[in-house]
């Protein structure tokens, strides 16, 4: 892996504030890499770290294997792309795509040749001479984008561009910014605190909590091996189940859930595991099985309970089931069979259940 960009021991702390505690990451180039967390994790910091609109209390910052750390923001070769676009309302779109060009001299040809090819990389050569007043929320994301990808930068910043944007626009743009970002081969490093956007779009994902990295990783092995209780709840929808380890059972290691018993899970890829040591068992809602009556010896674990609470959300319908220990579990069932939709309603009672390798073990 070229690492284009590398993080080294950054710190930033804000009137006794810790809002980056040594951070250090190495995003390769080609790469579309998501700083994703909870407000206050510190990754809009970051950002700004790596445009050059503030400065790091310690570490460093290298692109291409030089420090830009001292380097002002207008000479690094790089572009932000903020949340509100920051489009010129008095300039066309082809003059706000030329800004860029205009600001490092070059000529006119130059800036016809350029703009015209930016704004056909974002399927937008029609509205040159129209004013952002004139356009949709996406098409001002995408001229943003233009303007930002129009002297080809070495890395192109994204702070949340499309927050504003309603569900189903933020969906297409999505799509529209991995074309565009595979299209182009730019180095993309996105913020965002929308977890299926993340999974959604990126190569790989930092995760980031109180001014750290929690997790780095690609979309799937996050999702299905998070490496702490904090990165399996904070990423998508998890149970989160307390546990013990009694027995270590050749690939397996057998936990005994508070109040529910034994249950055997697969032993953890890259993780210690002590007879004895506390644990949590993360479990997907859609790794459960959910039915009124469910046969003892088709899967490991085996629990009966009531539901608590259900959810239809059209394609599936989620349900919270209470089991005998008072714990509540979620669980996920889709809504596929032919005809209506039949359901589980609150207070009938259920059987849940999921295979040994449903799970993953965090050892606590």
């Amino acid at each position: 892996m070229f690492k284009l960009l590398e993080i080294k021991d950054v710190s930033r702390n804000f009137a006794g504030f810790t809002a980056l505690d040594k951070v250090s990451l190495a995003i390769a180039a080609g790469e579309f890499f998501t700083l994703l967390g909870p407000s206050g994790c510190g990754k809009t910091t970051l950002l700004r770290l790596i445009a050059g609109f503030d400065q790091p209390d310690g570490g460093d910052i290298l692109l291409d294997g030089k420090s830009i750390i001292a380097t002002p923001p207008e000479r690094r070769p790089l572009h932000t792309i903020f949340q509100n676009y920051a489009l010129f309302p008095h300039m066309t779109v082809a003059d706000n795509v030329a800004f860029p060009l205009r600001m490092v001299g070059c000529n006119k040809a130059e800036i016809e040749r350029r703009v015209s090819a930016a704004l056909k990389d974002v399927s937008l050569p029609d509205k040159a001479g129209h004013y952002p007043d004139a356009l949709s929320g996406g098409q001002k994301q995408r001229i943003a984008i233009a303007r930002a990808l129009v002297n080809r930068p070495r890395l192109l910043l994204l702070d949340e561009p499309l927050s504003a944007l309603d569900a189903k626009l933020r969906e297409q743009m999505q799509l529209e910014l991995i074309k565009l970002q595979k299209e182009i081969g730019i180095t993309f490093v996105y913020v965002t605190h929308d977890q299926g956007e993340a999974l959604a779009l990126s190569h790989r994902i930092a995760v980031m909590n109180h001014g750290a990295i929690a997790q780095v990783d690609e979309p799937s092995r996050l999702y299905g091996f998070p490496r702490s209780r904090f990165v399996a709840d904070f990423i998508g929808h998890c149970n989160l189940l307390a546990g013990k380890v009694m027995q270590l059972q050749g690939d397996r290691v057998l936990v005994e859930l508070a109040g529910l018993g034994a249950v055997q899970v697969m032993m953890p890829p890259d993780v210690t595991v002590e007879v004895g040591s506390a644990c949590t068992l993360t479990l997907r809602p859609e790794k459960i099985n959910i039915s009124s009556s469910l046969s003892q010896d088709e899967v490991q674990a085996h629990f009966k309970g009531v539901v608590h609470d259900m959810l239809y959300l059209g394609d599936v319908t989620v349900y919270k089931v209470e089991l005998v220990n008072g714990m509540l579990v979620e669980a996920l069932l889709a809504n596929s069979s032919p005809g209506r939709a039949r359901f589980f309603e609150v207070g009938d009672q259920v059987e849940v259940a999921w295979l040994s390798d449903a799970g993953h073990l965090v050892m606590d």
